[in-house]
């Protein structure tokens, strides 16, 4: 593998943008926005709820905000596996006093959403489960959100719900607080949640990470804005940047995130490097190849990490951990449990199949790395990340069949393409 890749636009960043638009005063003209299905199942969402949505030259999508609590009063939303258009539509409808019921696929319908739930029906919100009690699909009912200013929600499951909450709480018009119970996962996520509010007039105040005050005010719209690339889609080409500099390929640049990015997963970077990565890195920009004591062992380095900041990067590296001279140890990667499947188990299923030893823990991964790989077929579980992390494989040598390519039309639906066309063949 060589070249340079221009990322897709971030799904994280584009799904909080656009419902921030669409809750804003104003027009904003978006730039860059991911053509995935999570961002059009968070489209047509907005569609349905009135929100007025157009297409302009060089891709722009200008959204006309509705103000404040959507127009329409009565709606039905079907989410796909959206997490990120789920739970912060869930917490913004329950404060828009209409009748609203929202489902998805049925992995959607396993993943809890009981403590947001639970965080909004403690402000007032009417939502009932059509299913199973703590999951999706719901049913949310018009009724005032009168239940104080104080909120409290777990942290330790998904960062998701504390976003979800952030996004929604400008709606009551009054200041709130939001206070974290137990430790929050995932905080470089709830970072680029706070910087979109920003963006949009909200300055949220907090207490290190365990209070957050949201003050009283209306969104603003900053007229245009831009999204950057996807930083967890990069980890994939910056890892094989590092692999094939193992066998004198290499190095693979990214455009469209680096120092200057408000994505955590830049920090991916940091990983490869502790692996023996030689990494580049300018404001918008980052190149990985091998380091020279890479180089001449023909291996990464093992590493044992903490990859609570970065669970979905997190993904690639075990996969890199095929490459190295000894046994990774991935920690503090619980959140991997309730992502679009199991993901611990997923990922040890996978890279037993490859020749990998694998143990696992409630939240943990450790990969002993084979001798030799072996080819496999690798089943995807519906995931996106599992199909793209697996790819990598394929640097070793050994002929790796994906199942289900398709699912990466989740987040990157040109994902084979692009990986094809930095292959030297």
């Amino acid at each position: 593998m060589r070249g340079t890749v221009k990322l897709p636009g971030s799904k994280s960043i584009s799904n909080r943008i656009l419902l921030l638009a669409a809750l804003a005063g104003g027009d904003t003209r978006i730039h860059d926005v991911l053509d995935a299905d999570d961002t059009r199942r968070m489209l047509d969402a907005l569609r349905l709820l009135g929100v007025e949505i157009a297409n302009e030259a060089g891709g722009v999508l200008r959204v006309r905000g509705a103000g404040g609590a959507f127009a329409v009063k009565r709606a039905e939303l079907f989410l796909g596996n959206a997490g990120t258009a789920f739970r912060p539509l869930t917490a913004a409808l329950a404060f828009c006093d209409g009748d609203y019921r929202l489902a998805g696929v049925p992995r959607m319908h396993e993943r809890p959403i009981g403590d947001l739930v639970d965080a909004l029906r403690s402000l007032g919100a009417r939502i009932d489960y059509d299913g199973v009690e703590g999951y999706p699909p719901l049913h949310i009912k018009p009724g005032a959100a009168n239940g104080g200013d104080v909120v409290s929600v777990r942290g330790n499951v998904s960062s998701q719900y504390l976003t979800a909450l952030l996004l929604a709480l400008p709606l009551l018009g009054r200041r709130m607080t939001v206070d974290i119970v137990g430790e929050l996962i995932s905080k470089p996520y709830i970072e680029i949640t706070l910087n979109a509010l920003q963006r949009f007039g909200v300055h949220v105040e907090r207490e290190g990470w365990s209070r957050f005050i949201v003050p009283p005010g209306r969104y603003r719209s900053p007229g245009q804005i831009f999204v950057e690339g996807d930083a967890s889609a990069a980890s994939y080409f910056l890892a094989a940047g590092a692999i094939s500099g193992l066998k004198g390929g290499g190095p693979v640049r990214v455009d469209g995130v680096g120092r200057s990015s408000i994505q955590g997963d830049v920090r991916f970077a940091d990983a490869l490097q502790a692996m023996g990565a030689a990494v580049d890195m300018g404001d918008n920009w980052i190149s990985v190849g091998a380091g020279a004591d890479a180089v001449r062992s023909g291996k990464l380095k093992a590493i044992d990490a903490d990859f609570n900041h970065i669970p979905d990067a997190a993904m690639t590296i075990a996969v890199a951990a095929l490459f190295a001279d000894g046994p990774c140890t991935l920690r503090n990667i619980g959140s991997w449990r309730v992502k679009e499947t199991d993901r611990i188990a997923a990922m040890a299923a996978e890279l037993r199949k490859l020749g990998a030893q694998v143990e696992t823990t409630a939240d943990s991964l450790r990969v002993t790395p084979p001798a030799q790989l072996k080819p496999a077929t690798i089943d995807t579980y519906d995931d996106h990340r599992m199909a793209m992390c697996f790819s990598l494989a394929a640097l070793g040598g050994v002929a790796v069949r994906i199942n289900d390519p398709g699912c990466v039309a989740k987040t990157f639906p040109q994902y084979f393409d692009v990986f094809r066309g930095i292959a030297q063949q």
